[in-house]
């Protein structure tokens, strides 16, 4: 049992992951926490579910047009929030309230256009048969969700590390000002860094509701304080660190079912990161951040 609650809460981590990747993205290139996310979160979900049920395409179909519709809902959030706050010289928690409304706006349009009804995929979405291994029980989602949670995290390793492009975030997120003077393109960087962050969102929705079988305009509420706490545990704008925060708050979760019950679920997994905060105040996988000239 022990080791199916690990696959369990590997699969749930995973999705974790691709989610905070994002969130995390925009807040080390840009220094900004865009709590609309888990509404971007939710319509993905709910567009990647309505390609299946309406057009009757495939799941892979699905998930690339919720990753392209949640990408571009993305960026309106940088278009209608973020730029013209930043234009006229506003403080930048500013557009962590801007944001919330905008979630707020985005959940009630979802209302609006599909109901307040907890739905669910097609029973063929479902990727593959479940394998049992040495009495484990696996299915083809929860394989699929760790592995996109890994190639996400390594392909924005390398675009950041290995192409002129991922140098000019770099230097986006290390100044804007200095990325200005050395000619970078910051706007194509920042409409891009919350193009992906969007898509991401979007993806890890249409995961999400697969694995729980459940989509309602509510659904990005929890995920958004998830995100939030993996922002934490990985250490601010730490993409590797994302992925093993998420895979550390999806086992943690999983196991305290196990250990205490499911109503203390939340409970362990918030009370790991006050113990975080207290302990380690730069999260388990960043180090103490220096001053900048």
């Amino acid at each position: 049992m022990l080791l199916q609650q690990f696959v369990n809460g590997l699969s749930l981590g995973a999705v974790y992951a691709v989610f905070a990747v994002g969130f995390t993205l925009v807040f080390g290139v840009l220094n900004v926490l865009n709590l609309s996310q888990g509404a971007v979160f939710m319509w993905g979900a709910y567009v990647g579910l309505e390609v299946m049920r309406t057009l009757h395409l495939p799941l892979a179909a699905a998930m690339a047009v919720a990753l392209l519709a949640a990408g571009l809902l993305g960026v309106l959030s940088e278009w209608i929030v973020f730029r013209p706050l930043q234009r006229r010289g506003a403080h930048r928690w500013m557009g962590m309230v801007g944001s919330l409304a905008l979630a707020r706006i985005l959940i009630g349009a979802a209302q609006e256009v599909f109901g307040t009804q907890v739905v669910r995929y097609p029973d063929g979405a479902v990727i593959g048969a479940a394998v049992d291994l040495w009495g484990v029980r696996v299915q083809g989602l929860q394989v699929v969700a760790l592995a996109v949670a890994l190639v996400l995290v390594l392909a924005l390793g390398a675009l950041l590390r290995l192409t002129n492009f991922g140098r000019v975030i770099r230097t986006v997120a290390f100044s804007e000002t200095v990325a200005r003077l050395v000619g970078a393109p910051v706007g194509r960087v920042r409409v891009a860094t919350f193009f992906v962050s969007g898509a991401l969102a979007g993806g890890a929705g249409v995961l999400w509701s697969l694995l729980f079988q459940s989509v309602s305009p509510f659904m990005g509420e929890t995920v958004l304080l998830k995100g939030l706490t993996v922002l934490i545990l990985g250490g601010l704008g730490n993409v590797a660190g994302a992925l093993a925060g998420g895979l550390l708050l999806g086992l943690v979760e999983v196991g305290s079912v196990v250990a205490v019950g499911a109503g203390y679920r939340d409970a362990v997994g918030f009370g790991l990161v006050l113990l975080i905060l207290l302990t380690r105040p730069t999260g388990l996988f960043s180090s103490r951040e220096a001053k900048r000239a």
